[in-house]
């Protein structure tokens, strides 16, 4: 509210002291005049701006309350301008808001001008570091701030805010160049042992550096145990074990590697002690034991035990077969479910029991025939037969046929003998004993003729 100093009332003082003093009425007017003049003057001066003169007085007084009422009111508006400056720039951060006096001329003007000013310069620093900022926010990390502004280079604190602005943006660039080559290297490259240098950081720069280069060290001493067991595993070096010290889930997958190591070395030494006991030291029967595997790991030892199993079976098949066949014994045949080449041993050596009966049955009777029975002129039939077996038959039918030829030529002689009739002689082609009996037999028949 605007506040008009009163006139301070001539009637207060008594006339009869005027009159003694010789005061006019006109000269106490103007005192009060000054004094309203000076009361509203210390008003302005300690910064109350709400003072006012009248307007209504006549002449010079007049037209000073006008002067002085324009003044208050501009510099009232001058203040009302820096403080709302203050509030929209200061406080709400609308830093596009400047100082308003269209009527302010001379120093009024020029201070509006002065202050406009000195926000721009205060304000486009702050305005260059909130882009800089902004663009190292988005990962923009091109953009440092200008160390001249219309061509002036900045000094003071805003030259040093500006370095240390594009001092931090600088590292920052070599940090994340250094982090993406440690990262492209070693995730994607797989060249491991590489480590991010960053010259000059300190505090959580550093920190950060030391951090990246402590997981890609120890993802190089990681990957290179794993790398090296696994290479191990699959050139069959089966001492080797993961022993780098990890967590989560590399502890994880150095725990698998190693209890897969730990069954590979069981399943390995249970094959070979298998191997070895059928293969090798003929001991049949043994089965490989591989505690907790599964999976493939599980169906390999399956694999190997039913195979042992299998070849237990066909081998102890075989033996007991063959054994009987060297004790005489041709009843038996191999009745051992089995494929392949031992299917085709299988079938060699039951066709060769069916032949070794066959045989045997000829043989035998072909021997009751001649050699019990006296009925000459026998002969084995062994069909299929080839090699020693058929040289046998063909054998024992040449000495059956040989056999026949001579005890039928001896009886023929015999027989004459017997009719009388000395003209016969036994002339078959034999040897050994049979030989000694035909020249005895003849030399009779010589000595009978003679006599006779």
């Amino acid at each position: 509210m605007t506040q008009t100093v009163a006139p301070e009332s001539v009637d207060q003082k008594p006339p009869a002291r005027e009159h003694a003093l010789g005061a006019s009425a006109p000269d106490a007017l103007g005192e009060a005049r000054s004094r309203q003049i000076l009361s509203a003057l210390l008003s302005f001066a300690e910064g109350d701006f709400q003072a006012r003169l009248p307007v209504d007085w006549p002449g010079t007084d007049g037209r000073i309350a006008e002067a002085f009422n324009q003044t208050i009111r501009q510099a009232a508006g001058f203040t009302g301008e820096v403080a709302r400056l203050n509030e929209t720039v200061g406080k709400e951060g609308r830093l596009a808001q400047r100082l308003t006096a269209p009527a302010a001329q001379g120093s009024w003007a020029a201070q509006v001008v002065a202050l406009n000013t000195l926000v721009d310069d205060l304000v486009r620093p702050t305005t260059d570091i909130a882009r800089t900022i902004g663009a190292v926010a988005k990962g923009d990390l091109g953009q440092p701030m200008a160390l001249q502004v219309d061509g002036r280079a900045l000094k003071g604190e805003f030259h040093r805010s500006a370095e240390l602005v594009n001092t931090m943006i600088e590292q920052l660039s070599v940090f994340t160049s250094e982090v993406t080559r440690v990262a492209r290297e070693v995730g994607i490259e797989g060249k491991l042992g590489g480590q991010a240098q960053v010259k000059g950081v300190s505090g959580v720069w550093k920190d950060l550096t030391e951090s990246v280069n402590q997981m890609a060290g120890n993802l190089t001493a990681q990957v290179r145990n794993i790398a090296d067991v696994t290479i191990a595993v699959a050139n069959g070096d089966l001492s080797k074990k993961i022993t780098v010290d990890v967590r989560g889930e590399i502890l994880q997958l150095k725990e698998a590697t190693n209890t897969m190591v730990d069954q590979l070395r069981s399943f390995a030494s249970e094959v070979t002690r298998v191997a070895r006991e059928v293969g090798t030291d003929g001991r049949l029967g043994g089965q490989a034991v591989v505690p907790g595997v599964a999976g493939t790991w599980k169906d390999l030892t399956d694999s190997v035990n039913s195979m042992a199993n299998n070849l237990t079976s066909q081998v102890r098949n075989i033996a007991t077969v063959t054994t009987a066949v060297a004790r005489g014994d041709l009843s038996r045949k191999i009745t051992v479910e089995v494929k392949g080449e031992i299917l085709e041993l299988k079938e060699t050596i039951n066709t060769m029991v069916d032949q070794l009966n066959g045989f045997s049955s000829e043989v035998t009777r072909v021997a009751r025939e001649v050699g019990t029975e006296g009925k000459l002129g026998g002969q084995a039939q062994v069909p299929g037969i080839a090699g020693t077996w058929k040289d046998l038959t063909d054998s024992v039918n040449s000495m059956a046929s040989n056999l026949t030829g001579q005890v039928r030529n001896i009886a023929g002689v015999a027989t004459a003998i017997a009719k009388g009739d000395l003209s016969s002689k036994i002339t078959v082609e034999v040897k050994g004993e049979i030989l000694a009996l035909k020249e005895t037999i003849n030399t009779m028949v010589d000595q009978l003729n003679g006599f006779a």
